[in-house]
């Protein structure tokens, strides 16, 4: 504002108690420019109610920032004002005085007790009165006829069945065991069989067959099995001897597919001129299917061999007398 006299400012209020306002003054040239800006110093402190917030105006442009002034030096604070003395709080009006208590009656004296009056005397006891006769009795009513049964309440249906349950499952059939199928064959020989060489192996002969199934013979001398297991070959053979003098020994072995089995050859010895003897064992041995089995044998003397008798024999009547008996069965 400009330059004014402390007196003439307006009167100004803070909303903010305890606080202070500097007062600054300034000078302007006739064209409107402050040319002169005085400070005064700071008026006291001042404590005010607080005024009710004007408007707010609206906000002018921004002007282009002055150059700082140099601070002026702070002014003395103000005394503070001092406080009203409080006022002086009403006295107390007395309390009534109580009414003083009654007095009380005093009680009245007990009369004495009245003496006793005497007991008087007993009155008779009067005789007692004689018993009534008793009445006669009534006689008893006849007794009622009784009431007809009642008719019997009818028999209640009967429950239902109960559902049978249902049968059980049967047990699985025991396993009949099969029996394998085995093969066999029986072969025998009606041919004499006697050797040229006694330096040669040769193979005995049962040419004829009897039964078979699975086994076959071939070529006369070798027994064939069509399915492979273990096999037993039994042989029975008539040995006679056609001249003697010499010692006679007969060599029989087994062989398989040709090829002789280790440890399986025994020697027997012939008898005198026109003698016979008979050789029978057997041989157990496994096979494959296709194999086949041979009767070996080889004689120190050409006179022994195998022989065949047809007979007739009589007196009993007796079959033939083959050479050779063979027989083959699968265990």
């Amino acid at each position: 504002m400009p330059n004014l006299p402390i007196s003439q400012l307006p009167l100004a209020v803070s909303g903010q108690p305890e606080s202070w306002m500097a007062i600054v003054n300034y000078d302007v040239d006739p064209g409107g420019v402050t040319n002169k800006i005085y400070f005064s110093s700071l008026t006291e402190q001042f404590s005010a109610s607080t005024g009710t917030s004007g408007t707010s105006g609206s906000s002018g442009t921004s002007g282009e920032s002055g150059s700082s002034g140099t601070s002026g030096s702070s002014g003395t604070s103000g005394t503070s004002g001092d406080s009203g003395s409080s006022g002086t709080s009403g006295s107390s009006g007395t309390s009534g005085s109580n009414g003083t208590d009654g007095t009380d009656g005093s009680s009245g004296t007990s009369g004495s007790n009245g003496t006793d009056g005497s007991s008087g005397t007993s009155g008779t006891s009067g005789s007692n009165g004689t018993d009534g006769s008793s009445g006669t009795s009534g006689t008893s009513g006849s007794n009622g006829t009784d009431g007809s049964s009642g008719t019997s309440g009818l028999d209640g249906s009967s429950g239902t069945s109960g559902i049978d349950g249902s049968s059980g499952t049967s047990g699985t059939s025991g396993v009949t065991p099969s029996i394998p199928s085995r093969a066999w064959g029986s072969f025998y020989s009606i041919q004499n069989q006697y050797v040229t060489s006694i330096t040669t192996a040769y193979s005995m002969t049962a040419e004829t067959v009897g039964s078979s199934s699975g086994v076959i013979v071939s070529a006369d001398t070798r027994f064939v099995v069509a399915s492979a297991g273990t096999y037993n070959l039994q042989f029975s053979a008539q040995l006679e001897s056609t001249g003697g003098g010499n010692t006679q020994v007969m060599d029989i072995w087994l062989a398989i597919n040709g090829n002789n089995v280790s440890n399986s050859n025994t020697q027997v010895v012939g008898n005198s001129n026109n003698g016979r003897n008979v050789s029978s064992w057997n041989f157990v041995e496994p096979l494959n299917a296709g194999d086949y089995m041979e009767l070996k044998f080889n004689v120190s003397d050409i006179r022994l061999g195998f022989i065949y008798d047809p007979g007739p024999f009589t007196n009993p009547t007796r079959p033939a007398i083959p050479s050779v008996i063979v027989t083959v069965t699968q265990v």
